[in-house]
């Protein structure tokens, strides 16, 4: 398991890429993993919570952003 300054390095380097590259923290998170070759399990364990909250952010964003298009659709 994980110890805090993993986690904390982790998360860091995400937060770059994300500013860096203007992609998804999921995204960043896949890119980061592949080209440090670390296996996806062991990218999941190294998400903080900060990080969890900003991927859920995200989801409910596609959610929303998906149902409204739906609804768009179904008006026409």
């Amino acid at each position: 398991k994980p110890n805090l300054d993993e986690m904390e390095k982790f998360s860091n380097n995400i937060l770059f890429i994300v500013e860096r590259d203007k992609i998804e923290y999921l995204e960043a998170i896949t890119e980061y993993s592949e080209n440090i070759g670390l296996e996806i399990d062991v990218a999941a364990s190294l998400i903080t919570p900060y990080l969890k909250d900003k991927i859920a952010e995200e989801a409910r964003r596609y959610k929303n952003l998906h149902m409204s298009r739906e609804s768009q659709n179904t008006e026409r």
